[in-house]
């Protein structure tokens, strides 16, 4: 695979049931998140469910990390997706898993990008391959 970035799957269970309900605290956590590990917001977005539950996403410049929760079940459902080689997402990981007060997680990590015989690490703001255009030259 010529792998583009990495996307860790993480179910939080055993949480503070109060946060996982909180939007704005949970906003504010995911931001900092993303700024411990390394990565650029462009902008979040949160929504807080009736009578309970938020869904959240923050949009960085390498990709996005998101959260759903189900404050009833003490659980919580995050992505953190990023690409290239300056970001880590096991820095945002540890942040929201602490800050959730989660007692069980479970993390996988996936690596994103193009089917290739190879193995390697590509930029994934790679300027040297022209765009295709849509229209056939004559």
């Amino acid at each position: 695979m010529k792998k583009l970035g990495r996307h860790l799957i993480v179910e939080l269970a055993d949480c503070d049931r109060d946060i996982l309900n909180d939007a704005e605290k949970l906003e504010y956590h995911m931001n900092e998140a993303v700024r411990q590990s390394g990565a650029t917001i462009v902008r979040s977005v949160f929504h807080r469910y009736n009578p309970q539950g938020v869904s959240g996403v923050v949009v960085i410049a390498e990709s996005h990390i998101s959260i759903h929760t189900w404050p009833e079940y003490g659980y919580a459902a995050v992505d953190f997706f990023t690409c290239g080689n300056a970001v880590d997402p096991y820095k945002a990981y540890e942040y929201m898993r602490e800050k959730l007060d989660c007692q069980s997680p479970l993390i996988n990590e996936i690596k994103r990008g193009i089917p290739s015989d190879t193995d390697e690490v590509i930029n994934h703001k790679s300027i040297s391959a022209p765009l295709a255009s849509p229209v056939a030259s004559k």
